[in-house]
């Protein structure tokens, strides 16, 4: 089970690789998040993973897009696929604006995530084309999880519980708002339109 509340939001105050801080001002004039946004803007981390497809997916490459990325298990029974299912929500309410929107699921989970039940989880939940989850070798998938400040599943462990958020990124591949595992589809979609509409920063 994945946290309501997770480490994120004090793990990240204490010094990430991604954020300076976060929920502040930015700007004179900074964009109208609902979700909490990140006072002092960079880009993020590159990852290189495949997805569900077998496609190889660079973050860097996604530059002229809004991302989201979170991090996600297959057999997680409750907030996972809550989460995905909100984010597809929160694309579906952009419409045709979706096109310039990827979202991207990282796995916390390199040994229950196989290609077949990643393969499975996105039939089942019926991701959208947009939609990416992405697996790959435990040493890549560790150095990410350091770099985004993220707790994986442990196996066999007494607490299951991992790290879970979602993260907004603008066109310019810099981290801007950063919603916790509870996040609506209404407000996310709000978000993404901002970013949508912002090619500066």
């Amino acid at each position: 089970m994945a946290r309501s509340r997770p480490r994120w939001f004090i793990a990240l105050l204490g010094g990430s690789a991604v954020f300076v801080a976060v929920i502040g001002v930015a700007a004179a004039n900074p964009p109208k998040f609902l979700g909490p946004a990140i006072a002092h803007p960079s880009v993020a981390p590159d990852f290189t993973l495949r997805d569900q497809r077998g496609r190889v997916v660079r973050l860097s490459a996604e530059r002229g897009k809004v991302v989201m990325i979170t991090f996600l298990y297959t057999h997680c029974p409750d907030l996972c696929p809550l989460t995905a299912a909100h984010i597809d929500a929160a694309l579906t309410r952009l419409g045709p604006r979706r096109k310039g929107v990827v979202a991207l699921a990282v796995t916390v989970d390199p040994k229950g995530d196989t290609k077949s039940a990643v393969r499975a989880y996105a039939r089942v939940h019926r991701l959208p084309a947009e939609f990416h989850y992405l697996t790959g070798s435990k040493t890549a998938l560790e150095r990410i999880w350091r770099l985004y400040n993220v707790t994986p599943v442990r196996p066999g462990g007494p607490d299951p519980d991992h790290t879970l958020y979602i993260l907004l990124l603008d066109k310019n591949g810099k981290s801007r708002v950063l919603f916790d595992a509870l996040a609506k589809p209404t407000a996310m979609a709000h978000d993404l339109g901002i970013l949508l509409g912002s090619t500066a920063g």
